[in-house]
């Protein structure tokens, strides 16, 4: 089964695509990850992508779709994958067909996960690290016992650079411009399938489920 997750940043689909492959044991490939990892390395790629992400911009189309088809490549993929975070444009979409194609396979499913922008913004904003533990907490729904401390060590939790309300409102921006014809493209070619994002984890994921397992 081959799997595209969409949805805005912060709807969840991190969590999700976890789950996901769990379930149903196909890999889940986040170009996030990857790019995270180039970046942690301090590779030519890592820190290409890293001087668009600090501005909440998308990194160009031909760096990230050549290391996606080099990713779909590996061993892992040949029953199927989750793609999350890619495809990005329509672009994107159409190189993804393309790649699919040569190799006799299609997409068979685009899930989108809706959430209002107001939730997201709350959700994201909300989100406190702890950066010698790598702790995760926010304000409102998962609170510190100790207000701006870390329950585990003790440190200040801070507020990463891509939570704050000025970024989160650059990537909602570029997500509704570049991102959102996806849903259109998708739902054109009869392979799109909506869930609410604002349920609980396990609600959305029964949601999900539901969907993937009739496509089996």
């Amino acid at each position: 089964m081959r799997v595209i997750l969409l949805g805005p940043p912060g709807a969840g689909k991190g969590t999700q695509a976890k789950l996901i492959s769990e379930k149903f044991n196909i890999p889940h490939i986040s170009t996030g990850d990857i790019f995270r990892s180039n970046i942690k390395g301090k590779t030519p790629l890592g820190i290409k992508a890293k001087s668009y992400i600090d501005k909440g911009q998308l990194v160009p189309d031909e760096v990230t779709i050549g290391i996606v088809e080099d990713r779909l490549q590996k061993d892992d993929c040949k029953n199927g994958f989750l793609l999350d975070g890619f495809p990005r444009t329509v672009a994107q979409a159409e190189a993804l067909d393309n790649i699919q194609e040569k190799s006799g396979k299609k997409i068979d499913v685009s899930l989108l996960i809706t959430v209002p922008e107001q939730f997201i913004l709350e959700r994201m904003t909300g989100r406190r690290v702890c950066p010698s533990c790598g702790g995760s907490y926010h304000v409102k729904f998962n609170p510190p016992k100790v207000e701006g401390k870390c329950d585990i060590c003790g440190a200040e939790l801070i507020q990463r650079k891509d939570d704050t309300e000025d970024t989160v409102k650059k990537r909602l921006t570029v997500y509704n411009d570049q991102t959102s014809p996806l849903i259109s493209y998708y739902k054109n070619n009869g392979i799109l399938s909506e869930v609410d994002g604002t349920d609980a984890i396990d609600k959305v994921f029964g949601s999900i489920s539901n969907i993937l397992g009739a496509q089996e």
